[in-house]
């Protein structure tokens, strides 16, 4: 059984609804750690957080204060509190930190140099190759790739830094009990056991539109810098670097073509200071020493096809590669079937062809 003297405490704090983050934290800085909270009384505590006091002596979350120590309680599985001598110190520096961490996996990964590595969950085919790519590089090298287990580019990095037998963490907006979404159960399993799931909120919570940019914060917060690899406008992903820029972390993205709108929110990062990112030397170099890596290898210039060549880096139609190359149209199309098998293109919708180097 693990230790839990004083968890209970700060479990019954942080599961009464209407006793957010902030007022947490007011109430420690007021009194020192839980227990003193609650030994305080109704008139001590009133008199710093007003009549939401009230909630902490009326309001019993046992239930679930067993069920989380419980729970805390199997193999790979623990809860850490602000008190915690394991808390990652990268937390502390944030405005925000989270008072409890949930956590399936390793938690010794949190204190490790980090890099979030951040996109779209529409990622085109290119954007997701470049994330995978970019995450087995770096995992391979040292640094802790962390991101937020959803669709696209987040799981695109999570895969990569397996790939590499690298360290990853995945930064979730459900209990850490949920494995969300469903399409990356695998890839979630994969991680607690290799590397580490982590979440603020309580077990049991669901997936809710408002706690996955909440998250973000300590995406961006346990990391050294965030890289952004695909991005729209709007994108929650241009969150997580402006909370990087304001966390005093760096800020990194990936261009793209002009056409794509998942590349409009890196150029927008990049004319607003972000480093342009066009390899994996690029952020050792901006990040110093903190992985102490190797020298990577340049990049080799592919001998690329004529069809390629005709192909360039923006999606394309049949009838526009057509007009390119003048080659019939049954002929484009056996070649164009031969680079996709061997990796070289992929098929996007519209039939439109994207090259994947």
């Amino acid at each position: 059984m693990k230790n839990t003297e004083g968890l209970a405490a700060w479990l019954r704090l942080t599961l009464i609804p209407g006793i957010g983050g902030e007022t947490q934290r007011k109430l420690l800085a007021a009194f020192g750690l839980p227990d003193a909270i609650f030994a305080a009384g109704r008139l001590a505590t009133r008199a710093v957080i007003g009549q939401r006091a009230e909630l902490l002596f009326d309001f019993d979350p046992s239930e679930q204060v067993d069920r989380s120590i419980a729970w805390a309680s199997e193999a790979n599985q623990h809860i850490l509190t602000l008190a915690d001598p394991a808390y990652p110190a990268t937390l502390l520096e944030i405005a925000d930190p989270p008072n409890v961490l949930y956590i399936r996996g390793n938690p010794a990964l949190l204190a490790e140099p980090g890099l979030a590595m951040v996109g779209s969950r529409n990622a085109t085919p290119q954007g997701m190759q470049t994330a995978e790519s970019f995450a087995r590089t770096l995992a391979g090298k040292g640094l802790t790739i962390i991101s937020g287990l959803a669709l696209g580019i987040d799981a695109a990095a999570h895969r990569g830094a397996l790939a590499a037998d690298g360290k990853t963490v995945a930064v979730i907006g459900t209990g850490a009990d949920r494995l969300y979404p469903a399409r990356n159960k695998e890839l979630a399993l994969a991680i607690a056991d290799k590397g580490a799931i982590i979440s603020e909120f309580p077990l049991g919570t669901p997936a809710m539109a408002a706690n996955f940019p909440r998250r973000n914060r300590i995406i961006s917060g346990l990391s050294r810098g965030v890289l952004v690899v695909e991005a729209a406008p709007e994108s929650g992903s241009l969150i997580t670097a402006r909370l990087a820029g304001e966390q005093g972390r760096e800020v990194f993205a990936i261009p793209g073509s002009i056409h794509s709108p998942v590349a409009r929110g890196c150029h927008k990062l990049i004319k607003q200071g972000a480093k342009l990112v066009e390899t994996a030397q690029d952020v050792f170099e901006e990040l110093g020493n903190m992985a102490q890596p190797e020298p990577l290898p340049e990049p080799t210039v592919d001998q690329d096809s004529p069809l390629l060549a005709a192909l360039g880096h923006d999606p394309c139609s049949l009838d526009e590669l057509g007009a390119r190359t003048g080659l019939p149209t049954d002929q484009l199309l056996t070649e164009l079937l031969t680079l996709e098998l061997t990796g070289q293109l992929a098929t996007l919708p519209g039939n439109r062809y994207q090259r994947m180097n």
